[in-house]
């Protein structure tokens, strides 16, 4: 089975092309030409990429491509402000959102193999207010009130890693939870700086669970609990926990929860469509966070959707996995590790036609006959229109 990376990213829409990569060498080579490629086909994400800006469905997008340890197509296109013409370059940084969940599901894993935690073992262990939890059986809209049985089981690593834990989310997801959630201030975990992120996961296992643990997938606020997580079985902020283990032995100097002021410039515009399908830049999003949220120096650092970073970081965040574990010399994760978060760890049919790595999508057969990703391949993507596969 061939082996792929591909990493697109947009400020606005999600492009999704395959192309074959094997995992061969260690570090990512910036020049040369590979004479495996067919540079012809690689045009065609220039031809669909300008289709899209001239049509305006897009503003500006940065493609990456590696084949080989290889980097075989890597291209700004477009703009990364459209009010001030600048263009899109290829370094330019994005809010990569619901991405910054498969670097946390490698910090969980760090620590795993530190011996510090065990896959199924009950969370309870660390934060003590996920132990004896409830689940919701009723709801009434109308005040909001509802009643709870019993947790079958208390959540475990596992759980959290693959989406199964009964956990939702603050603004998408159950809307009865978001109700419960939101009277409860727990937040999506962007923007916030009323409280600390311990305090807030604390509050969240208070609350009851959309489901018993393990029975369903759902997706929730798990990457920002494991994160919490790694900061309480680390003693470190998740900041500093990533850049001493991840982000500095693999060289990503422009991956960050707080974009310093002078990479500010650098940070691609976010745009939506209003009603009449005009793009316009997107002043806020869930409950009204600002989308300056990189630049505003939070210590409330989200495991699941707090990080920036630009497509070569991501790129070679991936190819340690393809490459397993190690890159430029350091072993991240040990092979057996990076295997775990690549292969399915749930019942069949819990996450539709494909299956559930830990912090990953994996593709099934089935879907493979439907789409351009070969079965086994792994993959995820950001609220704001980014994506990413191997």
């Amino acid at each position: 089975m061939k082996k792929i990376i591909s990493l697109r990213i947009f400020p606005v829409i999600l492009l999704t092309l395959l192309l074959p990569v094997l995992a061969t060498a260690q570090v990512i080579q910036l020049t040369g030409v590979n004479k495996s490629v067919n540079y012809k086909k690689l045009a065609v994400i220039d031809d669909v990429v300008n289709e899209y800006i001239n049509k305006n469905w897009l503003t500006g997008a940065v493609s990456i491509v590696i084949k080989d340890n290889q980097i075989v197509q890597y291209k700004g296109y477009g703009y990364a402000d459209v009010a001030t013409k600048k263009p899109m370059q290829k370094d330019n940084l994005f809010r990569i959102m619901s991405q910054s969940k498969a670097i946390t599901s490698v910090g969980i894993m760090i620590l795993y193999e530190q011996g510090k935690l065990l896959l199924d073992e009950p969370i309870s262990h660390f934060i003590p207010e996920y132990k004896n939890q409830t689940v919701l059986a009723t709801f009434n809209d109308a005040d909001t009130t509802y009643t709870t049985v019993p947790a079958k089981r208390d959540i475990t690593f596992r759980d959290l890693l693959t989406h199964t834990s009964g956990l939702d989310y603050t603004d998408i997801g159950s809307s009865k939870v978001q109700a419960i959630y939101s009277k409860n201030n727990i937040p999506s975990g962007l923007g916030y700086f009323k409280a600390s992120l311990l305090e807030r996961m604390k509050a969240m296992g208070k609350l009851p669970l959309s489901f018993q643990p393990g029975e369903k997938w759902q997706y929730g606020l798990n990457s920002d609990l494991l994160g919490c997580l790694i900061e309480v079985i680390s003693g470190m902020n998740l900041e500093n926990f990533f850049r001493k283990y991840i982000f500095d032995p693999l060289g990503m100097k422009d991956t960050y929860f707080n974009v310093p002021k002078t990479k500010a410039n650098r940070l691609a515009t976010v745009y939506t469509e209003d009603n009449l399908k005009n793009v316009i830049p997107w002043s806020h999003t869930f409950r009204n966070i600002d989308p300056d949220y990189p630049l505003m120096n939070t210590n409330y650092f989200s495991g699941g959707a707090g990080l920036t970073s630009t497509a070569f970081d991501y790129a070679v965040f991936m190819q340690m996995l393809l490459n397993n574990g190690m890159y430029n010399g350091h072993q991240i994760l040990s092979k057996r590790s990076v295997e775990m978060m690549t292969s399915n760890q749930i019942n069949e049919g819990l996450f539709g036609d494909d299956y559930m790595g830990f912090g990953f999508n994996i593709t099934s057969e089935k879907s493979a006959a439907k789409g351009p990703r070969y079965a086994g391949a792994f993959a995820w993507g950001g609220y704001y229109g980014t994506s990413y596969w191997a």
